[in-house]
């Protein structure tokens, strides 16, 4: 690595040229090491500059979204391959990386090359230069479409189920309302999620009880064949 200055004698005149230089040879094989690390990854990884143009777009990104190198790099990746609805939200964590604030586990769609949305956990994280200037964005994403096509199959699963199935946040707040539990007590999803299923939806002389027995589940001590009363709407 070179610094070239102009060497001048007493009266300015032009004599020359110093040039100090650095020995970088370990550096540029330990930046070859990680590009190959990131390359080879089995997530798909991406890095945009700061003006959010593509400059990283590992194997597995390619191969999930289907854009080779030479068709992204230098595009702008918000502009050309995240889908409208989340142009605005996707922007905005690139920009707080750029700003030293990462982000972890955003879920958002990508759009493969042959039309198909992909759903993709992501971690963004500030990339700088050795001397610690923000040169960009690295974004280590997750392909997680298989899992939101399960997660969407159990709720139907539960949804459309013969019983009454309920849910509960960690507060004790409804989130899980399925058809049954609907058509038995009388109450729409829209009159139970986010309220209290013990304080709202259980007769007072069972409300301790039936507390206890969430609180057991969520330390983990399951219940069976526990009995209590509803009150109807």
């Amino acid at each position: 690595l070179l610094n070239a200055t102009t060497r001048k004698d007493e009266q300015g005149n032009v004599i020359g040229v110093v040039g100090i230089g650095q020995d970088i040879t370990a550096r540029l094989a330990q930046e070859r090491e990680y590009s190959k690390l990131i390359d080879n990854a089995n997530a798909p990884i991406f890095g945009v500059d700061t003006f959010g143009a593509v400059n990283v777009w590992n194997k597995c990104a390619r191969k999930i979204v289907g854009y080779t190198l030479d068709e992204v790099m230098g595009q702008n990746l918000v502009g050309e391959f995240i889908t409208n609805e989340y142009k605005e939200a996707v922007s905005t964590v690139l920009d707080k990386a750029l700003k030293g604030e990462e982000t972890a586990n955003f879920e958002f769609p990508l759009i493969t090359k042959h039309g198909v949305r992909i759903e993709v956990l992501l971690n963004a994280s500030t990339r700088r230069d050795e001397q610690g200037n923000v040169i960009g964005v690295v974004g280590i994403g997750q392909d997680i479409t298989g899992r939101i096509a399960q997660e969407r199959e159990y709720s139907k699963l539960i949804d459309s189920a013969n019983a009454p199935i309920f849910g509960v946040d960690t507060f004790g707040c409804v989130n899980v309302w399925n058809i049954c539990a609907r058509k038995l007590v009388g109450y729409s999803t829209a009159e139970v999620m986010g309220h209290s299923l013990v304080q709202e939806f259980i007769t007072q002389d069972y409300q301790a009880s039936v507390q206890a027995v969430l609180d057991q589940a969520l330390a983990g001590v399951e219940t069976a064949n526990y009995e209590f009363p509803l009150i109807t709407k």
